[in-house]
């Protein structure tokens, strides 16, 4: 196996939270989100996400979004200067986020993993409960 695909939340202060199971790399953001029912999970919980341009298309309901992704110009359509200013909102709360996805490949053992995807998982979810008790410290 070649590269791992998986999803995380993390809270605004950049923690892990929640890791997915892994998946081939070849996986779209989109279709392992749909797998893991993310969407209707942030519902029950009355949480919204800040997610990349690889979620566009992820949410049904236009008018109580739970993922809130930017904007994508096409050839045909620039964006408008609020569109713009939204992408950098939007990439201004993710920054902090980017932190936690930095904290696992910290993880020198991820840099090498070529491994099943159901053994990985096993691994990260350990990594993940270890990088909880060192944020602790």
């Amino acid at each position: 196996m070649h590269g791992l695909h998986l999803l995380a939340l993390t809270d605004e202060y950049g923690n892990l939270i929640w890791v997915s199971a892994t998946r081939p790399g070849r996986t779209h953001d989109v279709t392992a989100a749909r797998h893991d029912h993310l969407t209707a999970h942030l519902r029950e919980a009355g949480l919204a996400a800040f997610a990349d341009l690889g979620f566009l298309g992820l949410d049904d309901d236009s008018e109580n979004p739970t993922v809130i992704t930017g904007y994508r110009a096409s050839r045909g359509h620039r964006l408008t200067t609020a569109q713009k200013e939204t992408n950098q909102l939007i990439a201004r709360e993710r920054a902090a986020n980017e932190h936690a996805f930095a904290d696992l490949k910290r993880w020198r053992v991820l840099i090498e993993l070529r491994l099943d995807p159901r053994h990985a998982t096993a691994l990260l979810r350990a990594l993940l409960v270890l990088t909880k008790a060192e944020v602790r410290r």
